[in-house]
């Protein structure tokens, strides 16, 4: 997986050098979070927040619904991160609090500087495991800083004395990912340094990514070939490296079925956004890049041996929102909005006959319905009053039903009039899901 990088100071998107030479300024965040979603998770790091400097929270709320982020920067207990969660955050990155030591042998609170010799530095267990009961291990990513193999925190400029492996090693049972950046090259494009890599992927088994000084797509692939995700921050924004490339460089191709005729090609899965299956394809590298220049699936027809754009004749295109790889980087999933039927049969999907229907789908039959009007259509008499009526009318027959069928139906007309009345107010039914998913969440 590639991971796109979102650092925030000061209200801006920036890209520092060594953690404190402003290097770069931008303040397109959702446009940014939005471009990136398309090829992987993006880290959003406040280094306001991490610095104790402040807070650039309000600006980084948008982003979790834009993109599936990954966030950290100043994030000291539990009840922060499950706050984080519940807004929308996919994944916590704890980074200095898990190296301080919260208090003595007798609870008692360490003097600030105290120093390594004083026991200020060690892995925070207790931390740890207050956050497992929170948020749950597969949330968690531990952010192991290392400068020449030593732990750094507080923006990279306090040593503890603490060594990467030891570190990744105490930490593994409480975290899903490590997140392992080599602070003598970030923000340097100097390139990598893959020996510590090897030696961290070969200490632990969970899951890394990878960050600091990366700016080749050799790099990209032998970070790869280790097993390993790669975040990218200086060399994407200065155009060294394009994410679509970084993506196409970090899937195993190797893997793939080379002895086929046409080469090594991956199994692409269309996934409708409501998570309905389309159809299944097969993609070699060219049509992996050519799906990010069109922004519409395409696939290698492996009976006529050539590159195909789904609904190149027919108009039913694919259109991409985001790409992912799987877990072994073998096989792709592609999440696209179908512009007619994917199926060369007239089928929705290649394994239905007709679309699943979900509150989603009801939500666009609204729209059609107001956006294009047809004759004698009910729903495109609704105007604001009416629909407000209605939606009060049916609260109350469903709260009179007395029978499992009458409270059906019942339930069936108010949720049809109150996605008329959202849909009249420009309220997408995500949103209302997301509001849902955040309250489950708290």
């Amino acid at each position: 997986m590639v991971v796109a990088s979102i650092d925030v100071q000061d209200g801006k998107v920036v890209q520092l050098k060594q953690g404190s030479e402003l290097i770069l300024q931008r303040d397109n965040a959702l446009e940014l979070a939005e471009e990136f979603d398309r090829c992987g998770e993006v880290a959003v790091i406040d280094l306001d927040a991490a610095m104790g400097k402040g807070s650039n929270i309000e600006m980084i709320k948008p982003l979790f619904r834009k993109a599936e982020c990954r966030v950290g920067g100043g994030i000291r207990t539990p009840e922060q991160a499950k706050e984080l969660v519940s807004l929308g955050a996919r994944k916590i990155i704890l980074g200095s609090a898990v190296f301080r030591d919260p208090g003595d042998s007798q609870g008692n609170p360490l003097k600030k500087g105290a120093g390594i010799a004083g026991g200020e530095f060690k892995v925070n267990t207790e931390l740890l495991e207050a956050m497992v009961k929170k948020i749950g291990r597969e949330r968690i990513i531990v952010a192991v800083d290392a400068r020449n193999g030593e732990i750094v925190v507080d923006g990279w400029k306090t040593p503890t004395g603490l060594k990467l492996l030891d570190v990744a090693k105490a930490v593994e049972p409480f975290a899903a990912e490590l997140l392992f950046t080599c602070v003598e090259r970030e923000g340097t494009m100097t390139g990598i340094d893959l020996e510590p890599v090897k030696a961290l992927r070969e200490a632990v088994s969970c899951s890394i990514t990878v960050a600091g000084g990366v700016t080749t797509l050799e790099e990209i692939e032998g970070i790869a070939a280790l097993g390993c995700n790669v975040q990218l921050g200086m060399a994407l924004y200065t155009g060294k490296i394009s994410l679509a490339d970084a993506f196409v460089r970090s899937l195993n191709w190797k893997k793939a079925d080379s002895g086929s005729p046409q080469g090594g090609m991956l199994p692409v899965i269309a996934q409708a956004p409501d998570g309905q299956v389309l159809m299944t394809g097969f993609a070699d590298k060219e049509a992996v890049e050519e799906t990010f220049k069109r922004g519409k699936l395409c696939f290698h027809s492996r009976t006529r041996d050539t590159l195909w754009m789904k609904g190149e004749n027919s108009g039913n295109t694919l259109r991409v929102r985001r790409l992912r790889a799987d877990c072994d980087r073998d096989a792709i999933l592609a999440v696209v909005d179908p512009a007619g039927p994917v199926c060369h049969t007239g089928a929705f999907s290649c394994f239905t006959q007709d679309r699943r229907y979900t509150w989603e789908f009801l939500q666009s039959i609204i729209t059609e319905r107001f956006r294009n009007p047809a004759p004698g259509s009910y729903t495109a008499t609704l105007d604001d009053e009416l629909v407000r009526e209605k939606v009060m009318e049916e609260a109350d027959e469903v709260c009179t039903a007395k029978t499992h069928d009458e409270l059906v139906w019942e339930a069936a007309d108010l949720l049809y009039f109150t996605t008329v009345l959202m849909t009249r107010g420009g309220v997408q039914v995500g949103e209302v899901l997301d509001e849902l998913d955040r309250r489950h969440k708290k």
